[in-house]
């Protein structure tokens, strides 16, 4: 019987190969190098990457008997997921291999900006001894904002702690008790903004996080702070940070990411005040071999059919077919669930009722969790992850069964109590021959509405012409409505609205519609 086949399309780790053992066939090819590329995919089962080779639906359909892509890094921007889980290919990452290397690279970015590094090393290459123009200051007993405290935002607030610093964070998604036990006082944006002599940003991009340190949080900032982005490009906005820093406003500024790479040509990159570098890290001997290591064991997971912990889209093997669809919809069900909660859950139900608890259905529980904590860290989550996620969060997680489903063949709710004593609640279901993906209840009202990417639910008080209201403002915003369902709990009491939309609504848009029909609650969730 031959060995599955297995193509290293990019210069990886030797550690790589190792991982892999003598089970497979290794070939080797330029993955850059779409001509070299196409032919040598053709009949392989796995290929793995780092960023240089485009896994798109081209190099797909090439690939007849493809199984696995596995990205060598965190990111996917060269791997079409989506048209690898159409054609029924598992595509796996190395979600934690880069942690260590993006904090200490943050570390070393606020230090080089806090002691002019950069600056006075190109006036010494050029002959020029300035010791007093660059005169630095310390990290000691400053006080450092962590924007966004997730893996790599705890390991800045460490390694920094070190320094003597005082550590605050902003991060919505996680408790003040857990963020005290590491020495860190949770705040609001604005305070930290308004306290911080440097910031480090550590979220994950999304459209909520989008020019979230902006023109309005920058003009909070004293005018030494200095501002750290080693996270994703964009969360920073870059023209608002250039006029911050070209005015005085702020002191400098640290950079690795950009809002479009490769960038080579930013305003930034004129002032002797940003030292910047080319998206660096994970760029480091150790995070490129645990990538490797990492992605070389999914692939000998997914090949011999066992379930595949940090695959992005698809699982393999030991789950039944029965369960398998609905693993993308509890995963949907959970983000949709955070969206609706707006902060992480002190206790968290997945209950699962019909005819698949006749399976094994834990899987649905780590699905659960996957959505529920997939916009709200930074770092990638995995079903290896999440459970470890929601114990550092102080989420107690408990899987339901119930064979009996009144409504439906099968049922998936996910049902969560706050800080405050509320609850959320979320269901869904799948329908028809095409299992198409429904959401059938949130918080309590019955509602039929497709899982698209764009949803947004609106609760208020129950009256006339709040549909004509709700149409003409984002109507006025460019937003297209798909599908839209009012329910209510009665005639004249609470009524929830659930919306379908082509496009994301954003915050100011979503903020007048608050204001308009004096909502409730307004949330959104972006599931694309």
């Amino acid at each position: 019987m031959s060995k599955p086949v297995v193509l290293i399309a990019e210069e990886l780790s030797p550690a790589t190969v190792e991982a892999l053992g003598p089970d497979f066939e290794i070939r080797n090819c330029n993955g850059a190098d779409r001509a070299e590329l196409l032919p040598a995919i053709a009949d392989v089962d796995a290929i793995l990457v780092r960023s240089a080779t485009k896994v798109d639906a081209e190099a797909l359909a090439a690939a007849r008997n493809l199984k696995v892509i596995a990205r060598a890094g965190v990111g996917l921007d060269n791997v079409d997921v989506k048209a690898a889980t159409q054609s029924g290919v598992m595509v796996v990452n190395a979600p934690t291999s880069n942690i260590v290397s993006a904090a200490e690279l943050a570390v070393a970015l606020m230090l080089s900006a806090a002691r002019h590094v950069s600056p006075a090393h190109a006036a010494l290459r050029n002959g020029e001894w300035k010791r007093s123009k660059y005169t630095g200051i310390e990290l000691y007993e400053k006080t450092v904002g962590i924007v966004g405290l997730g893996r790599i935002g705890v390991l800045v607030a460490q390694r920094l702690s070190a320094f003597g610093m005082k550590v605050v964070a902003y991060d919505p998604y996680v408790q003040a008790g857990r963020a005290a036990q590491m020495g860190v006082r949770l705040v609001d944006l604005d305070t930290l903004m308004a306290e911080a002599d440097f910031i480090s940003v550590h979220l994950p991009k999304t459209p909520e996080t989008v020019g979230l340190i902006g023109t309005e949080q920058l003009a909070k900032a004293k005018p030494s702070l200095i501002v750290v982005n080693a996270a994703r490009g964009g969360i920073v906005d870059e023209d608002a940070l250039y006029n911050a820093l070209k005015e005085g406003r702020i002191a400098g500024a640290g950079l690795d990411v950009f809002a479009k790479e490769p960038c080579t040509d930013s305003p930034l990159f004129e002032l002797e005040n940003v030292v910047a570098t080319p998206h660096l890290g994970a760029s480091t001997d150790e995070a490129q071999e645990k990538a490797g290591i990492a992605v070389a064991k999914s692939v000998r997971l997914a090949l011999s059919g066992e379930l595949v912990p940090d695959a992005v889209n698809v699982q393999g093997g030991v789950i039944a077919e029965d369960v398998r669809p609905g693993i993308p919809l509890t995963e949907k069900l959970g983000r949709v669930f955070t969206a609706l909660a707006g902060e992480v859950a002190q206790s968290v139900d997945v209950e699962v009722r019909g005819e698949i608890t006749e399976y094994d259905v834990k899987v649905l529980e780590l699905a659960a969790l996957k959505g529920v904590f997939s916009d709200i860290v930074e770092d990638q989550v995995s079903y290896v992850n999440a459970p470890l996620l929601a114990a550092e969060r102080g989420t107690a997680v408990r899987l339901v069964v119930e064979g009996e489903s009144a409504d439906h063949k099968n049922l998936i709710t996910l049902r969560g109590t706050l800080a405050d004593g509320n609850q959320v609640s979320v269901s869904g279901t799948l329908v028809g021959l095409n299992q198409k993906e429904r959401l059938v209840e949130v918080n309590g009202f019955d509602v039929d509405v497709e899982l698209t990417d764009h949803l947004a639910f609106l609760r208020y008080e129950d009256r006339p012409g709040i549909v004509g209201i709700l149409g003409g403002i984002l109507g006025d915003a460019g937003v297209n409505i798909a599908g839209m369902q009012v329910a209510r709990d009665a005639k004249g009491g609470q009524a929830l609205v659930a919306l379908a939309v082509d496009t994301a609504i954003d915050a100011a848009t979503l903020a007048e519609i608050q204001t308009q029909i004096n909502a409730a609650s307004v949330s959104a969730a972006n599931l694309g």
